[in-house]
């Protein structure tokens, strides 16, 4: 029997179990997720080959994540399950988000990139980093030596910092060195006003630029749509009308959207990929939860916008 191809997407980062308050104040609901395992799933969905290269527990929120892993596609040679407590995100409000992590020595910080298939990095065409994995040592360090890696290896490289309120004082080194490294860096309003604190957005953008002048910024603005900035070009896309569920996950779609375009369709200009990021964005909005759509639904919203 033929091996399996590696991939040609691979995300590094969290999954953890979010635990979200219920309006009775007396019932929590457990929701696996974490930025780059829904990046990861939406890819996936999308048809796109990835591997999700994260740690997670050996219990029962471990045995989830791995079971929706499985069922979104995503090669799961690239999961690795420790005997460490799970990472957890404690959600007290949603609107406006309140949350906190509980993750001491937790199982996220123990990914081991020893245990990765051997010739991933030769298949990989794109890799990706990013949110709070990115902020938690040793985990921190670890991830971003892979992402050094994989520039010397000429690997494409996403970055999305997706600001949390757990990223400290000397989160902002790192950030400057993941920006620094990567062909792609999207961010929100929110990420940006966060992670350069007191700066017009047009002044944070062009620290950014300054920072890595070939990079491709995917500038997201909710319900205004989003940017894209070039070294040699902007392009806008306005955000598609849908009836919203909710805005989880919208951000994780919209990159996962672009990647899925960029490997599928590596010809087509930059409008097209960004388009289809947003009408990812736009199908997960009408999902409550971090939903991972179909191309069959992205296609519908470019169809009959």
């Amino acid at each position: 029997m033929p091996a399996v191809p590696l991939p040609r997407f691979v995300v590094f980062g969290e999954a953890l179990t979010d635990l979200i308050r219920q309006d009775d104040g007396e019932r929590w609901l457990a929701r696996p997720g974490g930025s780059p395992w829904n990046l990861a799933r939406v890819a996936a969905r999308l048809g796109v080959e990835t591997g999700f290269a994260g740690a997670v527990s050996r219990d029962v929120f471990g045995d989830e994540i791995r079971e929706r892993s499985g069922e979104a596609g995503l090669d799961l040679r690239f999961l690795q399950q420790v005997g460490y407590s799970p990472l957890l995100a404690f959600v007290s409000s949603t609107a406006p988000p309140r949350y906190f992590f509980v993750g001491d020595d937790s199982a996220d910080l123990h990914l081991d990139p020893e245990r990765l298939p051997s010739g991933w990095l030769d298949a990989a065409r794109v890799v990706h980093f990013g949110s709070i994995s990115l902020a938690r040592e040793p985990l921190a360090t670890r991830l971003v030596a892979l992402a050094e890696r994989c520039r010397a290896a000429g690997v494409r490289i996403t970055f999305d910092p997706n600001h949390r309120t757990a990223m400290g004082a000397s989160y902002g080194t790192t950030f400057e060195r993941m920006v620094r490294l990567a062909d792609v860096v999207k961010l929100s309003d929110d990420d940006l006003a966060g992670l350069l604190p007191g700066r017009a957005a047009t002044d944070a953008l062009a620290t950014l630029r300054a920072w890595n002048p070939d990079a491709l910024v995917l500038f997201t603005t909710g319900e205004t749509g989003m940017r894209l900035l070039t070294p040699a070009a902007t392009h806008v896309q306005a955000a598609f009308r849908v009836v919203v569920a909710d805005t989880v996950g919208a951000g994780d779609a919209c990159l996962g959207g672009w990647v899925a375009s960029w490997l599928e369709r590596p010809e087509a200009p930059l409008p097209a990929h960004l388009a289809f990021a947003a009408a990812t964005a736009a199908v997960a909005c009408r999902h409550a939860g971090a939903y991972a759509p179909t191309r069959a639904e992205v296609d519908d919203v470019l169809t009959h916008p």
